[in-house]
């Protein structure tokens, strides 16, 4: 599957990049926010082959793909420029979301950016472990400290990482919301508090409180940080506003965070540790059954991530925490061993396959691919891994198992349960072949209703909605022969490696050859359809007569041309013949603004071909033969 051009079918069918307010994606996941919501074709975006499903919960459009996500956000980036922090809507035309969506939302778009951070230094915390229980380190040696302190700074500098998130949810300075992180953690305040005697700002009492490691001081100071800055845009003179507008954002947020809002976050903080701790020591059991059981429902609803701020202030400030990493461990294994019951009892190849990866990747700890592309579907499988998680969270709560590190539980993620109480591992271990053995023995004899083959095939075989229409293509032509493709246009190949661009260079979009235009004409190179002229004229599809389905792509970024030097002489559906002009550009003119023309010449459709053969470094005239294709 060729996931940088399902990137490029979402673009087209949210309605291009200056519909996205915000992009960022997770692990499986690109997360969209809209300038308008009706542009966006969901059906058609869930159809998709590569998309797995499509979830529009939480404040966010969700698509998910699964493990190789980065590569069709990754795409989308490329081809529209940067959508990070740019096409941001006014407050007021955004749609009004319900609070409990809008809470979602924001703790999300906060804890999202900082995932990989905290990820690696649990994974750090999680080496250390298994080192020093097998001796090969202690932690009293001077490389066990700095590795740890290596892993502690995430969470002791958590507020930073947060702010970055919380600038880019409330859409105000990353940088300033950072710094002021940095002040609710300055040295001065440790040594104020050390001293023990009473501290005053502008003749105010300042409640000095230690911020390392806390979660909703600077959430709500970045929040209110937003709306000071709007105030010290609208006031600062044009002429001095590179000065006055943060010097009155600090001036004023600072004080706000040392005085109200950091001891207003900080009791919350102690408010919600407290009603955790209050329910684990009435009842151990209870949240991690609700998690190993329900949190399916909380994947597809979107609001997983409501208990991720108490589990991450329980880690940082007691190292470890009870709240997700124990039932989301039972959900996990249960997750995938439903799945992996779907892969041996089916008898649908496709579906077998399926089965077969997302059931070992959600064993790791990932479970969108087999949430939404397995079970979900089949329902029954579903209700056992509810029922199997739920089993194995009530073990996991009795027992008190605890998590020490933030990553995704799973097989992969065990050593991160490796920690001073040395049962604490085998309760893990427990847990998995209880939420394993339960849901599998469930799943097979529950069933499921297997889809027959003639379906799975006919859903597996669409064609692409997006660069590829199905309009006079003869979907029923077998590709079982070689033929020739010639020169759209004159001038020097080159391989496409060469290409000073990722998505080329490593054939992710497909195969081919790249030209070096000595002139600005570019004439269809076989006979069909015109699929696709994108509107900044610069990029031609065409789906051949014999079947294969090119890209022609005038230039490198020239997308941000948005027309400029370019002029087409066909549209969507056209029919065209070898050697009719599909466009026209100014290559001089382009590169005067910095762009380079190369032009990639690419079989979008390689994956079906046994082999595709390019012509290498020689000068060629337009009708020559570039690529051949068996």
């Amino acid at each position: 599957m060729d996931y940088k051009k399902v990137g490029l079918q979402i673009l087209q069918l949210v309605g291009g990049g200056e519909n996205i307010r915000r992009l960022t994606h997770c692990a499986t996941r690109l997360r969209f926010e809209f300038n308008d919501m009706s542009k966006v074709e969901v059906k058609k975006i869930g159809e998709l082959p590569g998309v797995i499903s499509v979830v529009d919960k939480g404040g966010q459009f969700q698509v998910v793909i699964g493990n190789e996500v980065q590569q069709a956000y990754r795409a989308i980036i490329h081809e529209t420029g940067n959508l990070e922090g740019a096409n941001k809507a006014s407050n007021k035309d955004e749609k009004k979301e319900g609070i409990v969506s809008h809470l979602i939302s924001i703790i999300s778009t906060t804890f999202t950016p900082m995932i990989p951070a905290i990820t690696g230094a649990g994974m750090i915390k999680a080496l250390l472990a298994i080192l020093t229980l097998t001796g090969v380190m202690t932690d009293k040696s001077q490389t066990y400290q700095i590795l740890n302190m290596i892993a502690d700074s995430a969470f002791y500098f958590m507020p930073v990482l947060l702010a970055y998130g919380a600038a880019i949810k409330f859409e105000c300075s990353p940088i300033l919301a950072m710094t002021l992180a940095g002040v609710l953690l300055h040295p001065t305040l440790a040594k104020f508090m050390a001293a023990g005697g009473p501290v005053h700002l502008f003749g105010i009492p300042v409640t000095l409180a230690d911020y390392s490691g806390s979660v909703l001081p600077i959430i709500i100071t970045v929040w209110v940080m937003s709306y000071i800055e709007r105030f010290a845009d609208k006031v600062s003179p044009s002429i001095i506003k590179f000065f006055t507008k943060p010097l009155i954002i600090l001036l004023l947020t600072a004080p706000l965070a040392l005085i109200v809002i950091g001891p207003i976050g900080t009791y919350l903080n102690d408010l919600v540790a407290a009603g955790a701790e209050f329910i684990n020591s009435r009842a151990s059991w209870l949240i991690p059954l609700l998690m190993g059981a329900f949190q399916p429902l909380l994947v597809v609803t979107g609001t997983a991530w409501a208990m991720t701020p108490i589990a991450t202030m329980q880690l940082s400030t007691k190292g470890a925490e009870m709240i997700n990493g124990p039932g989301m461990l039972a959900s996990n294994i249960a997750q995938g061993a439903a799945t992996v019951c779907v892969a041996v009892k089916s008898k649908n190849k496709n579906l077998k396959q399926l089965a077969g990866s997302a059931g070992i990747t959600a064993l790791i700890g990932i479970t969108e691919p087999s949430l939404y592309g397995v079970t979900l579907k089949l329902k029954k499988p579903l209700i056992a891994s509810m029922i199997g998680g739920g089993c194995a969270g009530i073990y996991a709560g009795i027992t008190g198992l605890v998590r020490y590190a933030f990553v995704s539980p799973g097989l992969a993620a065990l050593p991160v349960f490796i920690g001073k109480n040395p049962m604490n591992i085998v309760h893990a271990l427990i847990t998995c072949l209880i939420a394993f053995v339960v849901t599998f023995a469930l799943t097979w004899i529950l069933g499921f209703d297997d889809p027959i083959e003639e379906n799975q095939l006919a859903n597996e075989d669409r064609d692409s909605i997006d660069l590829f229409t199905e309009k006079n293509y003869d979907a029923t032509k077998a590709i079982n022969e070689t033929f020739e493709v010639v020169s759209p246009l004159s001038g020097e190949i080159i391989s496409l490696s060469e290409v000073n661009d990722d998505v080329f260079a490593s054939g992710l979009l497909g195969q081919g050859v790249a030209i070096i235009p000595n002139e600005g004409i570019v004439c269809a190179p076989i006979n069909g359809v015109v699929a696709t002229v994108l509107e900044s004229k610069h990029a031609v599809a065409i789906k051949g007569d014999n079947g294969v389905e090119m890209l022609i792509h005038v230039g490198i970024d020239t997308v941000n041309l948005e027309g400029k030097h370019y002029k087409t002489y066909v549209k969507e559906g056209d029919r065209i013949n070898i050697g009719d002009k599909l466009l026209e550009f100014d290559a001089d003119e382009i590169k005067k603004l910095g762009y380079d023309t190369v032009t990639p010449v690419i079989i979008i459709n390689s994956d079906k071909y046994e082999s595709i053969v390019g012509e290498k470094n020689k000068y060629i005239s337009f009708g020559e033969k570039i690529i051949t294709v068996k």
